[in-house]
């Protein structure tokens, strides 16, 4: 008894060691590349008042969309804001602004202060709809085609670098 009692422990010591061994060697790092030329998959969202509904039809009614995750309490959106005010004078790209763990009041102020440069604004107050996109930070913005599929991911603020990115892949397609 003594012994089974002995192996036992010896098989779960080492697997253990293994589970602990495997997780420590996967990569950390977060990588999108993995979702780039895949297609948007069904979504229905709120609109910021809560009095309309979006689908992905909102997605395919101009040649390209830039998903953009906001908030009023961050930093860097507020950075970003001037390339998305810039990027919304372009007649092919609606931009699809979600509003995430905001509060209404302050989110408005933000858009009242800085410009609204959304063709559609949702919200998203639990942070749910954000996860089925990928994002795990803000900001972070999404360029998909008409067909919905995912052209580019964004991490971080968009600069100056991204806003260049973004306006030739408009004009080259």
């Amino acid at each position: 008894m003594k012994k089974l009692t002995k192996i036992s422990i010896s098989i779960i010591f080492i697997f253990l060691i293994g589970v602990f061994y495997l997780s420590l060697s996967k990569s950390s790092h977060y990588d999108t590349k993995n979702i780039i030329g895949k297609k948007i998959s069904k979504i229905e969202l709120t609109s910021f008042t809560g009095n309309k509904v979006y689908n992905n039809e909102i997605l395919k009614k101009n040649k390209f969309t830039l998903i953009n995750f906001w908030a009023s309490w961050c930093s860097p959106c507020r950075n970003e804001h001037p390339y998305l005010m810039a990027l919304s004078k372009n007649k092919n790209l609606n931009i699809l602004g979600i509003n995430f763990k905001d509060k209404d009041k302050t989110a408005s102020i933000f858009l009242e202060e800085l410009g609204n440069p959304y063709d559609f604004l949702i919200k998203d107050a639990s942070g749910k709809q954000s996860v089925t996109f990928g994002i795990y930070g803000i900001p972070e913005s999404i360029l998909i085609n008409k067909e919905t599929f995912i052209i580019k991911k964004f991490v971080g603020p968009l600069n100056d670098n991204n806003f260049k990115e973004i306006e030739k892949i408009l004009k080259e397609q």
